[in-house]
């Protein structure tokens, strides 16, 4: 009996990968082997994921500000052949042609990646979101970073700070990435500052993420 998982859900071909998605995995575009020597240099930084638990995503971002245009996207992972093809390839979606606006790299779908490298097996279509989600990310920090609070996406998560639009979900990741007090998180996040009112909640949420994780 055949496994439905390795047919390719476009052509119906029964293989695991297709020869584009072998490409972007034996030659990626984009990639960082090591973190930039100088990330000042970028406009941007964002990762999803945990190394310590399974698939990790890191983006850093260049922004044309003229046009608010993708300039260049740089990524590094710790993931599989599927995470490195689909995230190659969105790289390259996102800065060909002298790069899409912002807003037009967020409307970007896991499944346009897919459509470019030709598919992928059904059992690692959830790979194909790691670069979505970690471009999110990415952008975000620059919406926050150029003080466009009203442009960063919340989804799924609880708003803590409603001034710079931070939500509990932020500060979880924060505290996954090394944060491990409320300087630590400040420093990330800017996350209570100008709003003592939520200083309590946030040094809470802290607690509880660091106590969920390291114990």
């Amino acid at each position: 009996m055949k496994d439905i998982d390795v047919i390719n859900q476009y052509t119906g071909e029964k293989w695991y990968y297709s020869n584009i998605v072998k490409e972007h995995f034996f030659n990626p575009r984009n990639l960082l082997w090591e973190r930039p020597e100088n990330e000042n240099e970028y406009d941007a930084h964002g990762m999803v994921g945990s190394p310590a638990c399974g698939d990790m995503m890191e983006m850093w971002l260049k922004v044309d500000k003229a046009t608010e245009r993708v300039k260049d996207l740089k990524w590094k992972t710790f993931g599989c052949a599927s995470a490195i093809a689909a995230t190659s390839m969105f790289s390259v979606m996102v800065t060909e042609n002298g790069g899409l606006p912002i807003d037009g790299a967020l409307k970007v779908r896991p499944q346009d990646v897919m459509l470019r490298l030709g598919g992928l097996p059904n059992r690692k279509i959830h790979c194909s979101v790691l670069a979505d989600k970690a471009f999110q990310k990415t952008a975000n920090d620059y919406f926050r970073r150029c003080g466009k609070f009203d442009k960063i996406i919340v989804e799924g998560a609880r708003v803590v700070d409603a001034r710079l639009n931070i939500t509990d979900k932020d500060i979880e990741e924060a505290v996954l990435e090394g944060a491990q007090n409320l300087e630590d998180v400040q420093k990330k996040l800017k996350v209570g500052i100008g709003s003592p009112e939520i200083i309590t909640e946030v040094e809470q949420l802290i607690r509880f993420y660091k106590d969920k994780y390291y114990g």
